[in-house]
Parts: structure tokens; sequence; C-alpha cells
């Protein structure tokens, strides 16, 4: 059977998402199950390990099946099984690594344990399946952010990554100070709308210093002006705080597109959902002539669609992963 034909069911369980879907040839979903533990979590300002655990063990099986009942699918017909090895909370990853390689073996197929931040990447090819490299990636998550390269022959290379909190961590931590509740991102991008981003200049941290990031200073600066400053308007703060946050991340990825001479510019992770991320990283990619590739926001959030298409490309690669294969919660991307 061609790569093109093979029918993939991808499982995520990295953090509070629990999802499945089933992708063929790396490119065609099928179909896409995600549920979220946002209801769960968001009374605790942040997500809880051991409720997520738990919470996955409960959906996955019903996950999974409607997954399979979307796409019009039976064990018969799925030819390989791929979920998110790491990084991640380990006993997260636990329950869809395990659930993985015991349908494997019960199916007689292989199965292939897949870095989530790699997956992340691939879910420009579900919506851009032209997707043209050498690209330079932005990703950006709650856990994660970095500038990858990724090159023609799909290797990749780490060109610089944040040295402290993620542009994600960033959001939730300054909505938890403000009072806005969890998740940040979202919640930050809607209220921000309404604000003026001019009240208030934040600082930059580290613009200028090549491809690495900062945002823990940021955070610390956004503090101590609404202690200082308590009659401004929080929709204002939330307005410069974001144009803080996104003017870091697209100027730094215009510049590494433009010094490693990348075709494209391409978001990933959740906080590529941002609006306005996705607004100025448009507009940079046609002052400098590059093809923008911005999945749709539901592929930009955790999901498994882009993990079956990751673990499509790694096995035509690699082939299997061993059933001996574990949950890596501090997996690094692995520079090809």
């Amino acid at each position: 059977m061609s790569g093109r034909e093979l029918v993939v069911l991808g499982i995520e369980t990295s953090c509070d998402e629990t999802a499945a879907a089933v992708v063929r040839g790396g490119r065609e979903v099928l179909s896409s199950v995600v549920s979220s533990q946002v209801d769960l979590h968001a009374r605790f300002g942040g997500v809880v390990p051991e409720i997520a655990s738990r919470a996955h063990v409960e959906l996955i099986t019903p996950v999974i099946a409607e997954a399979m009942l979307s796409a019009g699918v039976e064990a018969k017909d799925i030819d390989l099984v791929a979920a998110t090895m790491g990084p991640g909370l380990v006993g997260a990853l636990l329950v869809g690594v395990s659930s993985a390689k015991a349908l494997a073996m019960v199916w007689d197929v292989p199965f292939v344990g897949v870095n989530h931040l790699e997956a992340h990447m691939h879910a420009a090819f579900l919506d851009e399946p032209d997707f043209e490299l050498p690209a330079v990636v932005l990703l950006v998550s709650g856990g994660h952010t970095m500038l990858v390269h990724w090159q023609e022959d799909g290797s990749y290379s780490l060109l610089g990554e944040t040295q402290d909190d993620a542009a994600g961590e960033a959001f939730d931590k300054v909505s938890r100070y403000l009072g806005l509740g969890y998740p940040g991102g979202p919640v930050i991008d809607k209220l921000a709308g309404e604000g003026d981003a001019s009240i208030v200049k934040f600082p930059r941290p580290m613009l200028n210093d090549g491809n690495v990031f900062s945002f823990s200073g940021l955070k610390t600066s956004v503090v101590n002006y609404v202690r200082k400053n308590p009659e401004v308007a929080t929709e204002d703060v939330a307005a410069a705080f974001q144009e803080a946050v996104v003017d870091l991340l697209v100027t730094k990825a215009r510049r590494a597109a433009v010094e490693v001479g990348a075709k494209a510019l391409c978001l990933a992770g959740g906080v590529a959902a941002n609006s306005w991320l996705r607004e100025r990283l448009l507009s940079v990619c046609v002052e400098e002539g590059l093809q923008a590739y911005l999945p749709s926001r539901e592929m930009c959030t955790d999901n498994a669609a882009m993990v079956a298409a990751a673990g499509w490309h790694r096995y035509l690669i690699d082939g299997p992963s061993g059933l001996d294969v574990g949950a890596e919660p501090n997996l690094r991307l692995v520079v090809t």
C-alpha cells in the first residue's frame, strides 16, 4: 500500500484535551474529535495533572469510538496507530500511549510514538496540502515558543527558543493576575480588541538578541504597571500586553525567515489562534514576499489530526516505534 493510502488513527492526550482523529495519507482528515477539559481546570487557574489524567482515562475510549464512527471506518480499515509520546504531562501522556499500543497490538498494525511539537508543525499540511518548503515555523503554545527552520528535504533545525516563560504561559499568567480567568489567550485576545494598545508601552525583552525569546520580564512589567496604575482600563492593559508579545514574535520570525532564505512563514501551536498574531504575520509575509501558512484555529490548538499526520510522516521515514516506547514528558524537538 502506498503512503497516500495509509489510514492513520491519531491519539492526543498530552495535556487537557482528549482527542482522536482519522487521517488518510497524512493530509486528508476523515474525522477529528476533541473533548476539552477546560471547564474542569478553570476554577484552579490552570491544568491540574491528576485531574487531567483521570479525565483522559474516562474519555479516551468514547472519543476514539466517535472519531472512527465519524470517519466511517472500522478496525480493519486502520493501517497505523499514532499517539503523542511527549512532551507533556506524564500521566496524561501514558493514557494515550497505552491506549494506542493496545489497539495496535489487538489490530496487528504498527504503532508510532509522535513528538507533540513535530505534530504541531504538521498541522499546516492538513489545511494546505501544497505547503512549500523551506519555511520558518513560529511554534507558540502554552509550554513552548520556538523558531524552527523546516528545510526542503523535510529535515529541520532549531533556530531559537524561549529562555524562560513560553508566550502562552505569559498570556495565562497575565490573565490570572488581571482576574480574567483561564485559559488566558482567548480572553486577552477578545478583550484586547476593545482596548487601546498605545496607552501603555510595555518592554520587548531581547528584541534584538537573535532568535531567542523571553517573556518573564514582560509579565512582571505588566504586574508592576497595574499595581502602580490601577485606574488604567483592563482592556488597554490587555491590548498593550498582546501588542508587545506579538511584536516580539513577529519581528523575530520575520528576521529569521530572511536570514535563512525561507520561502514561507508558518504559524503553529495554540497561540497561533491569536487574531492579532495572525494578522501581523500575514502583513509581514506580504511585505517580504513570503508565503504565509496559518492553520485553521481548530488545527492550532491540540488535536489528534496533527498527530496522525506527523505519525504518517515519521512512519514513512523511520518505520514503526517499538512497543517498549513510553511517555517522555520532557521530550525535545529532534533536529534532523
